[in-house]
């Protein structure tokens, strides 16, 4: 009887340390993701347009196909989606866990060890990109003009993410997409609790020396400061 009762006080006790770590995870995100990150930056030679898009729990950075700092479909090629559509003149990036992005096209087809192996970092990551014609402005997609300067950083920041062979090539994930106009990428860096595909956006805005968060885990962390 005595183990069992000894038994059952630690299980409480460790079910009152992940209640515990979860609320203070989730106000922790909460407050942290309200403080702003270069809310004065200038704007001068704001001449690059680059935009913000969120499905409703993930963002992706959007910037030009090419110009004349980066062409970025000599990397991501239109033969790797299955449209092989050129007439495009947006590119979105979007980094993630490896597992979640292939596994989990619906959230019906999410699985407790994918969302597991997620969240401890457990698994490898990628970067899914999309090729857009246009970018229509409203509550889920933002646009930022930025400077020659800045989007140089964000053009070392996203290719920095990316994984590549020994020929320097990033590393198609062949035969594998959501639509007609998007590829996926082997990408450095885990995914976890704390490092999510929302900060990875947010840190990219930080290099660039646009606004957002200190930290967040959330789109709408993100969002907030674009109001």
């Amino acid at each position: 009887m005595k183990s069992v009762k000894k038994s059952l006080k630690i299980f409480g006790r460790i079910v009152l340390g992940i209640i515990s770590f979860l609320v203070i995870y989730v106000v922790a995100a909460l407050l942290i993701s309200k403080i702003s990150v270069n809310e004065d930056v200038s704007h001068k030679d704001k001449a690059i347009e680059i935009f913000i898009v969120s499905n409703g729990v993930h963002t992706d950075i959007v910037v030009p196909v090419k110009n004349e700092f980066k062409d970025w479909s000599k990397e991501i090629l239109f033969q790797q989606t299955k449209s092989k559509d050129s007439l495009v003149n947006y590119l979105a990036f979007g980094w993630g866990d490896k597992g979640f992005y292939l596994n989990t096209p619906e959230w019906s087809d999410l699985k407790a060890s994918t969302a597991f192996n997620a969240a401890f970092g457990l698994s490898s990551s990628a970067m899914h990109t999309t090729f857009y014609k246009s970018m229509k402005e409203d509550a889920s997609c933002k646009k930022i003009k930025i400077s020659a300067d800045d989007y140089k950083k964000l053009i070392t920041y996203i290719s920095d993410s990316f994984k590549f062979d020994s020929s320097r090539r990033v590393q198609w994930i062949s035969d594998y997409s959501y639509g007609n106009s998007d590829a996926f990428y082997e990408a450095n860096g885990s995914y976890n609790l704390f490092y999510t595909c929302n900060t990875w956006a947010n840190n990219g805005l930080k290099i660039a020396n646009q606004k957002a968060s200190l930290w967040t885990v959330t789109d709408t962390g993100i969002f907030c400061h674009y109001q």
